[in-house]
């Protein structure tokens, strides 16, 4: 069975991720220092707050070369959840510092102009829509949490799901063994379970 580490860098739920995974009878830890990490099949990056305390937090933990060796040399499966998911993009609108720049794509802001009256943070419940398909399960019509003030946009390729909050704003993103959610698993129930099963079982890219 493959190890999952989930990444502790303070920034994310990694206890209620933990025990989703431990619920699904998924092999996972949470590692707090790369060489805790170092022999996982997959690692999940969670994240809850600003970019650039992300980016500050997981270079003060010397999370970045193992980061880099793991998921772009080796190919090693990563599920960006949240602000994990943006901090592999190659910026963001709400700080100064470039993200980790593993995928095509950016983070921007919610266009207020665009909401239709509709409050930032989007917070709370939300669909699903799939645009292609993608390499974890979701569907089409499968309800997930959101809690975000900011989106990724990415590009055709790599977008393959998308999510409705006053306009269109890409919720799943996968650029080869990349995977990006930008809702909290952790949180959505069967929805989110699923999810997370199927992660586990991706394979190993070569």
């Amino acid at each position: 069975m493959s190890l999952i580490a989930i990444i502790n860098y303070g920034m994310g739920n990694v206890g209620s991720i933990y025990n989703m995974l431990k619920k699904i009878q998924a092999n996972a830890i949470i590692a707090t220092t790369p060489e805790a990490a170092q022999g996982a099949d997959k690692l999940i990056l969670p994240g809850i707050g600003a970019f650039d305390h992300g980016m500050k937090s997981l270079k003060e933990g010397g999370w970045l070369p193992f980061l880099q060796t793991k998921a772009i040399e080796e190919k090693t499966p990563v599920l960006g959840i949240c602000l994990g998911m943006q901090l592999m993009t190659l910026c963001s609108e709400e700080g100064q510092i470039p993200g980790l720049g593993w995928l095509d794509a950016k983070t921007v802001r919610f266009q207020k102009e665009r909401l239709q009256n509709q409050k930032i943070p989007h917070m709370g419940w939300n669909l699903v829509y799939v645009t292609q398909d993608p390499p974890i399960d979701i569907s089409t019509g499968d309800r997930f949490y959101f809690v975000h003030s900011y989106h990724v946009i990415g590009n055709e390729k790599n977008t393959v799901a998308r999510t409705h909050y006053g306009y269109d704003f890409c919720s799943v993103i996968c650029q080869g063994n990349l995977i990006g959610a930008q809702f909290h698993p952790e949180k959505s129930h069967r929805f989110g379970m699923r999810l997370l099963k199927s992660f586990a079982q991706v394979p190993q890219y070569a």
